[in-house]
């Protein structure tokens, strides 16, 4: 018999506070805390999840506590409290509880036996008042005898902090407002109480970023005043105008030329804006002050002079105002202007070019039928979107996007999940194609979450400052996906599935970024990675007809041939594919202040041994952290530095001097080599080729070992890795086998995704340096010495026994996985560098290191190059 399981989403069971309060006690700590009270009772009401905390000698005083309390907030809230629920402890279950409930009138509920589920809601905030207090005494390296404290902190914070169960929105006070502006005199926001029309101070505000910047149902200009300004100015005048203006439509001037006798009035749902330079100017009446007139025909520029903001949230058929200011003005505003980045919607609104970036944004969703306007149905958990901008670097760009956060599992989405392409797999179609001598090409999706199909409904309010001016207060229904959704990558990547499949493409069997199309002797591979598409084959007319079969099915631009691809930079010429991130490096270099620093010959000192230090200076952990994320990224074409970066990361928790000047010394050696990469010769054969290795005890903190792995197809190296194992190895034969074994499940994918190329392989050899391992790989012999290895690892012998794999002796002066491993010496580190990584165009993948030697190792091995060779 199974049992059912428990509800993963918290259920409010009450409909007002105070009638069910939860309670439980957490303790002893094995810290004693200043004041020596070991225990906490935290007590939690089940509809607000407001919460008390009460520090206790021992178990018996939560009866005091739990009695006192309960009388208080009777006098205080009014509220008429139902009952108390706890666990069968003695602290709970006991005759003044029993006696006072009695009197009180309450039930005294109790959990079934060994199921703490049912007491779910005070075990959920005693777990995130434990993990808040132990976070605020890590960041700030606080003694742990103040851990009481932190709770007390973590409890207050749980309480003023806004959340949410089941849509109800909690906190003490909670009122709804509208942000004004700032207090002259302290340090408050200054906030208009929508309730009670009262304007405050107040330092304790959360601002609700779901909801729109405007207030649906309040005027702030009423029918009966006078103007179209809030503050009566000059129209001659030329100064600082706000945002907005009345949600009212002014009356059309008296003055009218006229032109403007047939103009239609606006409607009073017109959202207007005040134009970013100066006030319009009716036509009649001369204009003072405007300098010379000249006859000169005005030049054209992008800048729409004659269309501002305010007529793109008003009404369309309204007239256009025009502006008194110069040409030579809108110039000096549009350099102004042109490169800034808007903060927020209403900055954005006041300039023309972000505009135009809104409106191609919003027909993008017309064209893709992205959604349509409908009437919110009842009790829909309504979801807000957001202006969000993509950079000036070629235009100006805007993204609506959805406020994901909003959206609550099993409503609004299911399942999320999206493969995108691994690093290996990249570089194994870059090998294949430089082998197989043919380009690879790219291609970029626009919009490409617009192409998705959504299968539940979701809906979004309408985007801010678009508001339609007939159905303001109608929502939008999602037919397909839109960035900011969860389900949004998994909806793209079914429809480009489908596609593809449907156009006879066959998905790879582990790697479901890889579509293959074979047509006679002619191969087409596809990779996918979200929008951008990499793809190439054999026929030249297989790869334009792919082309033509996307642009017809989605919006693409044809970006040539492969060049530039999630941060790589690569080359393509006859001799065959150079992958590198030199333009990445510098910019590293530059934004950790080292592009000066003296360039190093190793990432690290054979003579430095990195341990905790606590005794050292302490560094900015950002900075610290910032630099080993940036470095783990060049590990994509950079495997020397990989270990090194590696044993840095460690340290990311609480970093010191000593740690800083380990990785800069990294810096420093990139900085040797910028231009270093991989190279992918058209001359290397694809046979699959693999070495492991694995220092012991190399830690000097747990003392366990790091595993280093490289994969070659032929003499391009495709994968790699460097990783310290999850226990302690005993001998150097358990660490080597451990390592052996974890790169043999790499090898197998490798070998899978290589088979959906139409390549084949027999054993794939395996290049290890240690003797007793081999012998434990392949016999199941010394067992004394072998018998406490996880029986996972075993799956090494295992897939020798079926043929898969064979491993091999290979000396270690020929292990080049070693770098992967340790630091070296600067000879080694060099004569490694040499065999491993290619400048420029002359140096190969594998120079350095003895072809006949391993040759005459690899027994059966079918490879001119012998998987090695320069």
């Amino acid at each position: 018999m199974l049992a059912a399981s428990h509800t993963p989403v918290n259920q409010v069971m009450t409909a007002r506070p105070m009638e069910l309060l939860h309670m439980d006690t957490v303790g002893p700590s094995r810290v004693r805390p200043i004041g020596g009270k070991w225990y906490v009772l935290v007590i939690v009401d089940d509809f607000s999840h407001w919460s008390w905390v009460h520090f206790m000698e021992s178990k018996d005083e939560a009866f005091e506590f739990v009695h006192d309390l309960v009388l208080r907030l009777r006098n205080e809230s009014g509220h008429a409290m139902r009952a108390l629920r706890g666990d069968n402890g003695s602290e709970f279950k006991n005759d003044h509880f029993k006696t006072f409930c009695h009197s009180q009138g309450l039930e005294h509920q109790f959990l079934s036996p060994y199921v703490s589920q049912q007491n779910r809601v005070v075990e959920s905030k005693n777990r995130t008042l434990v993990e808040m207090a132990r976070t605020m005494l890590d960041e700030h390296r606080t003694p742990r005898k103040f851990w009481a404290e932190a709770i007390n902190t973590a409890c207050y914070m749980s309480n003023h902090a806004l959340c949410s169960s089941k849509g109800i929105w909690t906190s003490s006070n909670l009122a709804d407002g509208v942000f004004l502006g700032y207090a002259m005199h302290s340090r408050a926001y200054r906030v208009w109480l929508l309730d009670s029309g009262r304007i405050i101070e107040t330092c304790e505000v959360t601002f609700d970023e779901t909801m729109p910047c405007t207030t649906p149902g309040f005027e702030l200009v009423g029918d009966d005043e006078i103007g179209t300004t809030i503050f009566e100015d000059d129209e001659e005048d030329v100064g600082v105008y706000g945002d907005t203006v009345p949600a009212v439509a002014p009356e059309p001037a008296a003055s009218l030329s006229e032109d403007d006798e047939g103009a239609p009035v606006p409607s009073p749902s017109t959202t207007w804006e005040q134009p970013l330079l100066d006030p319009p100017v009716h036509a009649t009446g001369p204009a003072e002050d405007v300098g010379e007139v000249t006859t000169e025909p005005q030049p054209s520029r992008m800048v729409q002079r004659d269309h501002p903001s305010r007529n793109i949230i008003g009404d369309l058929n309204k007239r256009v105002t025009r502006s008194r200011s110069t040409s030579i003005a809108h110039f000096a505003h549009s350099a102004f202007v042109a490169s800034f980045e808007p903060h927020d919607v209403g900055h954005a609104l006041s300039d023309a070019n972000w505009v135009n970036a809104m409106h191609e944004e919003l027909e993008n969703f017309e064209r893709n039928q992205v959604w349509v306007l409908v009437e919110p149905p009842p009790h829909c958990n309504l979801i807000g979107i957001k202006w969000g901008e993509d950079g000036v670097v070629v235009r100006n760009k805007a993204r609506l996007v959805a406020q994901g956060f909003c959206q609550k599992e099993g409503i609004d989405y299911e399942e999320t999940f999206a493969p995108v392409a691994r690093l290996e797999a990249i570089r194994i179609l870059l090998a294949f194609a430089a082998s197989n001598e043919f380009k690879l090409f790219q291609i970029d999706v626009k919009s490409v979450f617009l192409n998705g199909f959504i299968e539940e409904e979701v809906y979004v309010r309408q985007p801010p400052g678009f508001e339609h001016p007939k159905f303001p207060n109608r929502v939008f229904k999602f037919q397909k996906a839109l960035y900011g959704l969860k389900q949004a990558p998994r909806a793209w990547y079914e429809r480009l599935r489908k596609f593809l499949v449907d156009q006879g493409f066959q998905m790879g069997s582990v790697d479901k970024t890889l579509f293959l199309l074979k047509h006679g002797k002619d191969l087409l591979i596809v990779q996918i990675y979200v929008d951008d598409i990499i793809f190439g084959g054999s026929s030249y007319t297989l790869c334009s007809k792919f082309f033509e079969q996307m642009s017809r099915e989605f919006e693409m631009s044809m970006m040539g041939e492969l060049q530039f691809f999630i941060g790589l930079q690569i080359r393509q010429i006859p001799q065959g594919t150079f992958v590198h991130q030199s333009k990445y490096t510098r910019d590293l270099l530059r934004k950790f202040e080292m592009a000066d620093a003296s360039p190093q010959m190793t990432s690290m000192s054979t003579s430095t041994a990195l341990d905790a230090d606590e005794d050292g200076k302490e560094v900015d952990q950002k900075v610290y952290r910032g630099m080993i994320g940036s470095l783990l990224y060049l590990t994509a074409t950079r495997p020397v530095i990989q270990c090194v970066v590696g044993l840095c990361a460690h340290f990311q928790a609480s970093p010191r001097e000593s740690h800083r000047t380990a990785i800069k010394l990294n810096l420093r050696y990139i900085k040797f080599t910028p231009e270093f990469g991989l190279w992918y010769s058209a001359d290397s054969s694809l046979s699959l080729l693999g070495f492991s290795d694995s220092d012991h005890a190399g830690c000097r903190i747990d003392r366990k070992s790091t595993s280093g792995t490289y994969q070659f197809l032929g003499t391009s190296l495709v994968s790699w890795s460097s990783r310290k194992q999850s226990s302690v190895a005993t001998s150097t034969c358990e660490a080597e086998y451990v390592a052996a074994a974890s790169y043999c499940s790499q090898i197998l994918w490798m070998l899978a995704t290589l088979r959906d190329y139409g390549l084949t392989y027999e054993r794939i050899p395996i290049l290890c340096d240690s003797s007793s391992a081999i012998s434990v790989a392949k016999n199941p012999v010394l067992h004394s010495r072998t018998k406490h290895i996880d029986v996972r690892y075993h799956f090494l012998r295992d897939n020798y026994e079926k043929g898969m794999i064979d491993i091999v002796k290979v000396a270690s002066e020929n292990q080049v996985a070693d770098i992967l491993t340790k630091p070296l010496d600067l000879e080694t580190f060099a004569r490694w560098c040499k065999s491993q990584i290619a400048y420029g165009y002359v140096y190969v993948v594998g120079e350095g290191v003895d072809k006949a030697l391993i040759k005459g190792e690899i027994e059966g091995l079918k490879c001119t190059e012998s998987g090695l060779s320069s």
